[in-house]
């Protein structure tokens, strides 16, 4: 009878890990920055209909880097999780730092478990406060545990690099045309330092904008909004934006 092959469970996690990093490196990355009226999401996204960003809940945004099936089925726990949770109790009883706990008590059961890989997948929860200090942006990574992060966050095949560059740049107050056009710029950097330019097409936006009159903060940025907001200095807010395309939400 052949001796069974052994391996350390330090060794396992640590294999797992690397698995899971490595194929979360291969997609692409995305930011998440504060603004003076909210949270914006920025990622480069040639697909019109695979969205790396989504609305949880009235407050809530969701953005996510690696595997798009395992991703889409944590943003869908999500949101039946917030529904639930807000039909029962109160609507005011849904907050990131409660859909962080879910997803993270899911994350680490999967990276833990012997009888399943564990998914390729960073997320990141943010909620839209009253004002800027009451912004909370959470990081999960694969493997269940969540960082409290401030000001921006990157996720995806090359957050190190993007993050200290928006760790230089960032600070508060900005417009939403600068923190947008911040993004970009952290997001075409190549990680040999040259620069790529990312036309309007290919990137994914979108807001929690605390301004908007309605419950529901979350709100798609495109198209010809997209390109004024991309050219102008920073004098058109999210807001401005919105009434010009006449307020319409997805």
């Amino acid at each position: 009878m052949s001796t069974p092959f052994y391996v350390s469970p330090q060794q396992a996690m640590a294999d797992r890990a690397e698995y899971a990093r490595k194929g979360i490196a291969r997609g692409r990355s995305l930011v998440v920055l504060q603004y003076a009226d909210g949270i914006v999401f920025v990622g480069e996204n040639p697909s019109r209909a695979l969205h790396k960003f989504s609305e949880i809940y009235d407050r809530i945004g969701f953005a996510a880097a690696g595997k798009y099936n395992e991703y889409e089925n944590l943003r869908i726990g999500g949101v039946r999780y917030a529904d639930l949770r807000g039909y029962t109790y109160d609507r005011g009883d849904v907050t990131a730092r409660g859909l962080a706990n879910v997803y993270a008590q899911t994350l680490g059961t999967i990276f833990s478990s012997v009888g399943e890989k564990p998914y390729e997948v960073e997320l990141v929860v943010a909620e839209v406060g009253e004002t800027a200090e009451g912004d909370q942006i959470y990081r999960l990574p694969h493997d269940g545990s969540i960082v409290d992060e401030h000001g921006s966050v990157a996720v995806g095949g090359n957050a190190e690099q993007i993050s200290g560059y928006l760790d230089q740049r960032h600070r508060d107050g900005m417009t939403l045309a600068e923190a947008l056009k911040l993004a970009v710029q952290s997001l075409s950097r190549d990680t040999n330092g040259s620069e790529r330019e990312i036309p309007a097409e290919r990137l994914e936006v979108a807001v929690l904008d605390r301004t908007r009159p309605q419950k529901r903060k979350f709100k798609r940025i495109g198209g010809r909004q997209l390109s004024r907001l991309l050219e102008a200095g920073g004098a058109e807010t999210a807001s401005e934006a919105e009434a010009d395309s006449g307020g319409d939400a997805e």
